[in-house]
């Protein structure tokens, strides 16, 4: 691998990530995996008002489990959302995390979608939970990522029943 795969950026991020680690009593948790490469990231967020009385996200830290791209578009997400409404910080795209880090290789840019995905998902779940009402593009991301979460799901059950029968078999 070429020296220069990834950013300085990524590589800071990665060896010294902003916001790791686990938020206790979370306003909203998102979760959310890639079954090809094995990424899982679960990302939590605490809402506060600030000095102009709108619901902000006070505080967001991160857990993952994955490469190097999926750690540093997890603390580049953070750094990007922190201090934001949900309304703003909901528009960071892929390709916004990507060009904070100086750009992703083409092969990495899904770790900057599943970054987006489970900031999704842990508005998502802080706007469910407290009753408020869903943006209907959000409730369809929503969706989306539920329904390829339940087809790995089942495909993940699949292959272990598959498994199972060629281990009783020998």
């Amino acid at each position: 691998m070429p020296n220069n795969f990834y950013t300085k950026k990524v590589m800071n991020h990665f060896k010294k990530p902003h916001n790791y680690g686990r938020l206790e009593k979370a306003d909203g948790v998102g979760t959310v995996g890639n079954a090809v490469c094995g990424d899982v990231m679960r990302l939590y967020i605490k809402i506060g008002l600030d000095k102009k009385k709108q619901e902000v996200i006070k505080d967001i830290k991160f857990e993952t489990f994955g490469c190097v791209a999926a750690i540093a578009s997890s603390s580049a997400i953070t750094d990007l959302a922190k201090g934001k409404t949900l309304k703003s910080a909901l528009k960071i795209s892929k390709a916004g995390i990507a060009d904070s880090l100086g750009g992703l290789p083409p092969v990495k840019m899904h770790c900057s979608l599943l970054a987006s995905d489970a900031l999704a998902e842990a508005a998502y779940d802080y706007l469910f939970s407290n009753k408020k009402e869903i943006p209907s593009d959000l409730e369809a991301k929503h969706k989306q990522i539920s329904k390829d979460r339940k087809r790995t799901e089942k495909k993940y059950k699949d292959w272990m029943e598959e498994q199972k029968k060629i281990m009783d078999k020998n």
